[in-house]
């Protein structure tokens, strides 16, 4: 089940009309981590932190 940061990324996905594997190839990380770490099975946080600028959602997480 996706947890909160999950599901806004998963949000900010789609509104970018990314997908999640091109997320995890521009983070340099598997498919399957980056998975986990949306479904909170994994820490990740500098991941998580990674992906915030990314996508650029300071404004989506607060």
């Amino acid at each position: 089940m996706a947890n909160e940061f999950g599901m806004k990324v998963r949000a900010t996905l789609f509104a970018k009309n990314m997908q999640q594997k091109e997320l995890a190839n521009l983070l340099g990380i598997s498919s399957a981590y980056l998975s986990d770490i949306l479904r909170d099975k994994r820490e990740g946080k500098n991941v998580r932190e990674k992906i915030i600028k990314l996508l650029d959602m300071k404004e989506a997480l607060k």
